[in-house]
């Protein structure tokens, strides 16, 4: 396979919030240059000890995928699949999204052979997720069956409706964020959304 030399580094573009600044990332060799557009921070890729991929739903959408990257020194790296280009509209690039991360875990996998990377939450937060999430599913269903009793049949479709809405919300964040080891430098497409099978 032949490398285009002047082919541009592989680079990414998100402002993570409505209200601020663009944030540009961009591989730079063994260094990620984060541009806020007020400053730029070089961080080397040696010093990322964790990479981390998970879905973040929002209240506005629920195709919202982050990558997290922990360095040595503590302090955290995240950004994801969408970016905000105004108070109401949400852009999304997921191809390109998919082709930076990749080539960012390749170039972190060179730089730091002993980098863990991970996907999901950890454990603590998605066991929590999973039991919550679970005893408000049999809480609504006893709700439902109850009201059909006593026929309450409007409270009865009410729990129903209220029941599949929860589980539509609440299983993909416990599928998906469910913990587990990766190989160094591998990209789990269903946290990366742009892959070839996505």
């Amino acid at each position: 396979m032949q490398v285009d030399d002047d082919a541009p580094p592989p680079s990414w573009r998100q402002r993570p919030k409505p209200i601020g600044f663009e944030l540009a990332y961009r591989l730079d060799g063994d260094v990620l240059e984060i541009d806020s557009t007020r400053k730029v921070d070089r961080v080397r890729l040696s010093a990322v000890e964790q990479v981390r991929f998970f879905y973040a739903p929002s209240n506005v959408t629920s195709k919202s995928y982050r990558t997290q990257l922990r360095l040595t020194d503590g302090k955290s790296i995240t950004f994801g699949n969408l970016s905000w280009r105004s108070l109401t509209d949400i852009d999304r690039d997921d191809a390109r999204y998919h082709a930076f991360v990749t080539a960012l875990s390749a170039a972190i996998a060179r730089a730091n052979p002993k980098a863990r990377f991970v996907a999901g939450k950890p454990f603590p937060l998605w066991l929590a997720l999973t039991v919550v999430g679970g005893l408000s599913l049999v809480m609504l269903t006893w709700f439902t069956l109850r009201a059909f009793q006593t026929e309450a049949t409007t409270a009865g479709f009410l729990g129903i409706l209220l029941g599949a809405a929860s589980f539509w919300q609440v299983w993909p964040m416990v599928k998906l964020n469910r913990p587990s080891e990766l190989s160094c430098g591998e990209v789990p497409d269903a946290l990366v959304p742009g892959g070839k099978q996505s």
